[in-house]
């Protein structure tokens, strides 16, 4: 790739690209999300099954209450889901573009 100065229109070309504030702030907080290493160990669990809390707290090895707190974080961003039976809430990832943004990562990790 040749460098060198671009051009006022390539600039005002690029410059029309970026998104608004808002969609920027909206992104780096997703990224926050998948910058702490206990809600990625609750998405590596939730992407092979649908787990209540209790039992989540179990694999990590965490009080109910910290897990509850991961959890809450990750369903106001919209990333995780859950459904209640009974007296318990079971969690899921909320969709497929959750499984592949960790997918991605990872696989980009271990590159």
């Amino acid at each position: 790739m040749d460098q060198k100065e671009l051009e006022h229109h390539e600039i005002k070309a690029l410059q029309e690209t970026l998104l608004a504030e808002e969609e920027y702030t909206d992104l780096s907080m997703l990224c926050k999300m998948f910058a702490d290493p206990t809600r990625l160990r609750i998405f590596t669990i939730l992407s092979q099954e649908t787990v209540c809390v209790d039992d989540l707290a179990a694999i990590l090895g965490m009080t109910q209450s910290a897990v509850s707190h991961q959890l809450a974080s990750l369903r106001k961003m919209n990333l995780v889901r859950s459904s209640k039976v009974g007296k318990n809430a079971y969690y899921h990832l909320a969709d497929s573009h959750v499984m592949q943004i960790f997918s991605q990562a990872l696989d980009h990790v271990k590159e």
